[in-house]
């Protein structure tokens, strides 16, 4: 086993440090105000290169040069960095970081919610009710507020997990994972039924996304023709509804985007919205009849939460911008870096500075470079100015590693701008290292904030001090919040 500190497997280490993190940066910033509404957004894989360039090719896209432009969030007026590893790993998986962010603890990498004291597909470690951890979207629920989640990929996948799941696999999304791994789904209970029969996941008012599959039996065909995973003949969209019925409270359950705009007028009390058997579809390959955008899906949330007074915690994944890097997709991950900047867009013009605080970070890196000496203007999709030493042209974006390598002699590359699909969407950039998926890079993210105490967001943190710093500004959940300054 890879030699740590054991006091990194207890919770109380990281809530500390990121209390003590907090109490430091009250020593020299001068922060007001405190937030009704939290939104946080993420970027999955949005690394500092990915947001460079996805600039880029907004501002080409708008016949411009490029290189001036920005993202909605860039404009935002606090600016830090987060650092990314997990207790037992340098470069993370979205997963740990989810715990990160979402619940204020590091843990392993794999697992969601709970401690680093639980290894990955441990799942009689995982029972240990002790090393269960709360996320910031249950604090909100505590103090009286809401609580959604909206993503690009399955709602059942890594990074929305994190504010409702405990387990020990992030990949245990349905029954029929846990027991391809040899353990009993009514030990451990399955990502997607926690989310429906489980606090707090089935308090949220808002689940919009992707992966029908894994809430329907094997045996099931849903309304685009698929055919769901479970094995326990359970169809956990209808125990959705019927729960809804039990509290005598208004639902709607949709799965497209005629169905999510024909509601948006007379939002119910609970909404589930499933439009994918797995991801949503990339926004440039999408059917917009029946896919809503990243910015529609987030309006809906923020319109139906906001009828809670008293307040809210949304989180907002763009998920794909990370699955379109590691297929070496590159045009596709700045086209979805782009579709999240609209989506915190539009939530700067629903929510007021002054009592709601947005947030906008990514969970890790990815290996794409920015590279070459390409003039002003240069495009950005295409060659770089240069070329290699075997005068071989190369891409001013590539990957160090991934699907997209060619291999070659050892004299000369292979000129990628003479491939049959050059330029089409998911032709992939080159690759120096051949892997069937590219992978994470370790390092720092970025993050984003405006609204009440967002210039607690600057510097270079641990990420777990993410919601910490948060629940600080909207007063809730552990530790010292603004609100108590007054009293000090």
């Amino acid at each position: 086993m890879t030699p740590r500190n054991q006091e990194e497997s207890q919770p109380e280490f990281w809530i500390k440090d990121a209390q003590s993190a907090i109490e430091a940066r009250l020593r020299y910033v001068k922060a007001t105000g405190s937030a009704r509404n939290i939104v946080m957004f993420l970027g999955d894989g949005m690394s500092i290169p990915t947001l460079a360039a996805a600039r880029t090719l907004l501002g080409q896209r708008n016949n411009k040069t490029g290189e001036e432009a920005h993202l909605s969030f860039e404009m935002f007026p606090t600016v830090g960095l987060a650092k990314t590893y997990c207790v037992d790993s340098q470069i993370p998986d979205s997963a740990c970081t989810a715990t990160a962010y979402l619940c204020g603890v590091k843990a392993n990498r794999g697992t969601i919610g709970v401690t680093a004291a639980v290894p990955r597909r441990d799942c009689l470690a995982s029972l240990d009710k002790a090393s269960h951890l709360k996320s910031i979207a249950t604090w909100a629920l505590e103090d009286g507020r809401d609580a959604g989640i909206v993503t690009t990929t399955r709602v059942t996948h890594a990074s929305p997990s994190g504010a409702y799941a405990h387990i020990a696999n992030r990949d245990w999304e349905s029954d029929a994972d846990v027991i391809d791994d040899e353990y009993d789904p009514q030990t451990c209970p399955d990502i997607a039924h926690q989310l429906v029969n489980s606090y707090p996941g089935n308090q949220f008012k808002v689940i919009l996304g992707g992966g029908r599959r894994e809430f329907l039996p094997n045996n099931f065909v849903d309304e685009e023709g698929k055919v769901g995973r479970r094995r326990d003949d359970r169809n956990l969209i209808e125990e959705w509804q019927m729960d809804k019925i039990a509290r005598n409270s208004s639902y709607q359950y949709v799965w497209n985007r005629d169905q999510l705009k024909s509601i948006s007028n007379d939002l119910p009390d609970y909404i589930l919205g499933l439009f994918e058997s797995s991801h949503l579809q990339y926004h440039m390959e999408a059917n917009e009849r029946t896919e809503p955008s990243l910015a529609e899906l987030t309006e809906v949330a923020i319109r139906a939460l906001s009828k809670n007074k008293k307040g809210f915690f949304l989180f907002v994944e763009g998920g794909r911008i990370d699955h379109a890097h590691h297929e070496n997709f590159v045009e596709l991950a700045l086209d979805e870096t782009i579709e999240l900047s609209k989506a915190v867009q539009r939530a700067n013009e629903l929510l007021s500075e002054e009592d709601s605080l947005i947030v906008v970070t990514s969970d890790h890196a990815h290996v794409m470079a920015f590279n070459g000496y390409t003039h002003r203007g240069g495009d950005i999709l295409g060659p770089s100015d240069s070329i290699g030493d075997d005068n071989i042209p190369y891409m001013t974006l590539s990957y160090t590693n991934g699907p997209g390598h060619r291999p070659h002699d050892s004299v000369h590359r292979v000129d990628v701008t003479g491939d049959e699909d050059y330029r089409q969407l998911q032709w992939r950039s080159h690759a120096e290292v051949p892997l069937d998926s590219e992978t994470h890079g370790g390092d720092d993210v970025a993050v984003f904030a405006r609204g009440p105490q967002s210039e607690m967001f600057s510097g270079l943190f641990e990420q777990n001090q993410l919601p910490h710093l948060m629940a600080y500004a909207g007063c809730f959940g552990p530790g010292r919040h603004a609100c108590s300054l007054a009293d000090d």
